[in-house]
């Protein structure tokens, strides 16, 4: 307990924000082919406004289907490599030091078609995204193949839609 100024009456002191701190090598990893993801913030710190994951995308990895999103925005800021980034027809070669800031329904999809690893990292605002990815790799994990369907299933419960789809309302 503390005193207010000038007035000798105990106050509870408010307690400060958790701060989240994830070093090198720490957060989750996710699987997702030949692509490993580093949940760095899954909304847990941030009250769901945002989550960031850092990817290390292996060289000639193709991207998934071009696709948009109704209910986040995604940034992609590339830390090494490069990474081509498709945009409706316009393809755009992201190299490092790049950022790339997709809103809701804009087609998009990347792939690094070179022959190095690239490393990015995405934020999701708001967050949910981030279970989108878990959910993708416990489908690939599973014991049965994975159909289209079940993988478009997967995409609408978090208001992505192939883009060639008219664009998702808000969630």
């Amino acid at each position: 307990m503390t005193e207010t100024p000038n007035t000798g009456t105990p106050t509870t002191a408010a307690a400060a924000p958790a701060v989240s701190v994830v070093g090198p090598g720490e957060g989750e990893t996710v699987l997702l082919g030949t692509t490993r993801m580093r949940i760095l913030e899954d909304g847990g710190t941030t009250g769901h406004r945002l989550g960031i994951a850092e990817s290390v995308i292996a060289p000639h990895t193709p991207g998934p289907p071009q696709h948009r999103h109704a209910g986040h925005d995604e940034g992609f800021y590339i830390v090494s490599g490069s990474v081509r980034f498709t945009v409706g027809d316009e393809e755009h070669d992201a190299v490092a030091g790049t950022l790339v800031v997709v809103p809701p329904g804009a087609p998009h999809t990347f792939a690094n078609v070179r022959d190095e690893p690239a490393v990015m990292l995405s934020t999701f605002t708001p967050d949910p995204y981030v279970r989108y990815f878990r959910e993708l790799r416990d489908l690939h994990a599973g014991s049965e193949a994975v159909t289209p369907e079940a993988q478009l299933r997967l995409m609408r419960r978090y208001a992505t839609e192939p883009a060639e789809a008219p664009a998702p309302g808000p969630s």
